[in-house]
């Protein structure tokens, strides 16, 4: 079928060859195809007139970047150059934190109540707090009691997150995530207590003396009450070895970073 005037405006006259691309000048309708949906026909297809221009978008390179990949390159990145003066520091900041680490473990004691860490109980305690009221009332009672839980392990979960994503620091992110240890100890220490509750609440009484305690009333609404210690025990050492792994992975960082040592103080500026 050969048009003489466009079948949608009636523009005429139209192009003696009215294949594929051809089109109508007035209104853009493309007559090939307006012609095989009124026979039930199927075009043919248009030239390859770009093939050449097309041909460098295939030479392309695939990106084949995995998960695993992107994980690695957020814990594992270093800067082209590192300062000598930072790199310094954090030897010594992980010097800190490895005699830090020997002295809390050296103190905590699950069954008798002690997390060993005064000084760090108390940072987590507002957020602790925080977790209750502010985050997770809104989601009922359930896990508005575990959001005290859930909210001290939010702070340094997100600040190591921070640290990573936004400013590719897995030293900094290292050291969060060693906090993320001692809170899961912390937790340890209130789980076991739910079986017997002796530990002093904020409130002043103790969980046997009040419906207070977080974890009596989750290993109560579970049916756990009976397991509590030794769930306890066993965030003990869950928490032990998330302080170990974050100091290896933080003494890690320094040994990759000491072959990109630079004498400029602004080595690190450009965090990109």
């Amino acid at each position: 079928m050969h048009y003489a005037a466009c079948p949608k405006c009636a523009h005429a006259p139209l192009a003696a060859d009215q294949s594929l691309p051809a089109a109508c000048p007035a209104c853009g309708l493309i007559l090939a195809k307006f012609k095989a949906a009124a026979t039930g026909a199927i075009p043919p297809a248009a030239p390859r007139i770009a093939a050449a221009a097309d041909a460098p978008a295939a030479l392309e390179p695939h990106d084949a970047t995995t998960l695993g990949e992107r994980l690695s390159g957020w814990l594992l990145h270093v800067p082209d150059k590192v300062s000598k003066i930072n790199w310094g520091a954090r030897i010594a900041a992980l010097a800190v934190f490895v005699l830090w680490t020997w002295l809390i473990w050296r103190d905590v004691d699950v069954p008798v109540g002690e997390s060993g860490s005064r000084f760090l109980h108390l940072v987590l305690t507002p957020f602790h707090e925080a977790g209750h009221y502010l985050i997770f009332r809104w989601f009922g009672r359930f896990i508005m009691i575990l959001g005290g839980t859930l909210g001290q392990h939010l702070m340094p979960m997100v600040l190591a997150g921070a640290l990573l994503i936004k400013r590719r620091d897995p030293f900094g992110a290292a050291l969060f995530t060693w906090l993320l240890g001692y809170s899961i100890i912390d937790m340890g220490v209130y789980m076991y207590d739910a079986y017997d509750p002796a530990l002093m609440l904020l409130d002043g009484r103790t969980g046997a003396e009040s419906d207070g305690h977080d974890w009596q009333n989750i290993f109560g609404d579970l049916g756990l009450i009976r397991n509590a210690r030794g769930i306890g025990l066993f965030f003990d050492w869950a928490g032990r070895a998330v302080m170990a792994a974050s100091l290896a992975w933080a003494a890690w960082m320094l040994w990759l970073q000491y072959g990109r040592l630079s004498d400029s103080v602004f080595a690190e500026d450009d965090l990109g």
